[in-house]
């Protein structure tokens, strides 16, 4: 039987198409032919009714998966003392993660070059006079269905967090609140999935725009953002990491990078941190950890620690913004820095939620959701980086929280034995997040 084309390939082979018969369309000469028919016509039908099947998705899934990532804070009451310094390790990196991005695009620009702020209908609605004082007041909703109904995304987060930990404080009897939302997030990821197995459709028509209007010149732009994603990458996993690692831990790193490989050769193959779920845990408890905080740590961190997801979302934003000539305030740039770290709560390990949480993102400040058709395509590339990043921070977190605890074996840590018995078909059955 022939086997079926996974959704990464059709989204590559729909990038190409699209950026093929976009130049081919920029050669035609009847401009009824190019304009009406095909780029007015199809195409834009096309585009359209992909970006609004993704907008869609952005207030349900915001709200419901991150009201199920809060409502999960029974576990971290619970475990105390490790608990609470798990979040704030998770959260604090996420932040400077983003911050990371958002600085080196500032610095490099990879946007500029590429002006497409001709193809938008309607004006970005950038608010240049609110503060950052205001942004953080307007978080909490006075009307919170209001906020759900317009969209303001600040808000909504603030509310299905506070509704989250609301979930995990009242304990047993809201045990039937927190089953229903868990069923809900369930079928909204489903939707997302849907959605999503139509993606080549839509990467093909956004392409074929993108191409029939810029040609060539839509290249060096999207390389330079695909540079500043890996070098923000990099940064953060030598210098934030690695510099945590030493100072929290004063171990050498070269036994972590030998055992880590285990588990990052499948989250890379399979761009999904979830995937490696049980490998991860496995890998830890070799280099030394408590499976007691292992245990905790991995499985909490494959749930809200987002980094490399945190990275491409500030360098998309900021990318979006220069690619259609928009001028970001410092207001609207902590905006984007907060929105991310908060949204890192609840985002899952699901195909597709990515590019949803990033049209969040994209929303909280006004930016054209019709961006995230340039990047689609190459991001499944850096979704295995990302990814692999993120499960670094996992690794890390983990070793840190039991160095502190007492709870780890430095004597194992050093060995050089290591597990590599993994089971292929564990790693064929797994899906791209």
């Amino acid at each position: 039987m022939k086997k079926k084309l996974s959704l990464t390939k059709k989204i590559f082979l729909a990038m190409f198409l699209g950026a093929v018969f976009g130049i081919l369309v920029q050669r035609i000469g009847s401009d009824f032919i190019k304009d009406t028919i095909i780029l007015n016509g199809f195409v834009k039908v096309l585009s359209n009714i992909f970006l609004s099947s993704i907008k869609m998705m952005v207030v349900p899934l915001v709200f419901v998966s991150l009201t199920c990532g809060a409502a999960s804070a029974d576990n971290i009451r619970k475990l105390g003392r490790v608990g609470v310094k798990t979040f704030i390790f998770y959260i604090s990196t996420t932040c400077i993660a983003i911050t990371i991005g958002v600085i080196l695009s500032l610095t490099i620009k990879p946007g500029i070059g590429l002006d497409m702020s001709h193809l938008l209908v309607t004006e970005p609605t950038i608010s240049q006079n609110n503060s950052f004082i205001d942004v953080l007041v307007n978080i909490i909703p006075t009307n919170p269905i209001a906020s759900l109904v317009n969209g303001d995304m600040l808000q909504i987060i603030f509310f299905s967090i506070l509704l989250g930990i609301a979930i995990s404080l009242v304990g047993k009897k809201a045990e039937i609140v927190k089953n229903a939302f868990e069923s809900l997030n369930e079928v909204i990821m489903k939707i997302v999935q849907i959605v999503m197995s139509f993606a080549p459709i839509g990467v093909f028509a956004l392409m074929t725009n993108t191409f029939a209007t810029m040609g060539f010149n839509a290249m060096i732009p999207l390389i330079k953002y695909m540079f500043v994603i890996l070098f923000s990458l990099l940064i953060h996993s030598v210098f934030v990491y690695g510099g945590m690692f030493k100072l929290f831990t004063r171990l050498s790193i070269k036994p972590f990078l030998k055992k880590f490989i285990k588990p990052a050769s499948i989250v890379f193959s399979t761009a999904s941190s979830n995937a490696a779920l049980p490998v991860t845990l496995e890998t830890v408890n070799e280099m030394g950890v408590d499976n007691s905080i292992s245990s905790f740590t991995i499985p909490l961190g494959c749930t809200i620690n987002m980094d490399g997801t945190a990275i491409m979302q500030g360098v998309a934003a900021i990318f979006i913004s220069q690619v259609y000539n928009v001028d970001l305030g410092l207001p609207a740039i902590l905006t984007i820095i907060l929105t991310a770290t908060l949204a890192s709560i609840g985002t899952a390990g699901v195909p597709g939620v990515g590019m949803v949480m990033l049209s969040m993102v994209l929303q909280s400040v006004g930016l054209p959701i019709e961006g995230i058709g340039l990047i689609l395509g190459i991001d499944r590339i850096l979704d295995m980086c990302r990814s692999t990043v993120n499960t670094m921070g996992d690794c890390i977190c983990t070793i840190i929280i039991s160095k502190s605890e007492n709870s780890f074996d430095t004597s194992k840590y050093y060995s050089s034995e290591v597990n590599t018995d993994i089971l292929a078909d564990d790693i064929l059955e797994t899906t791209d997040c």
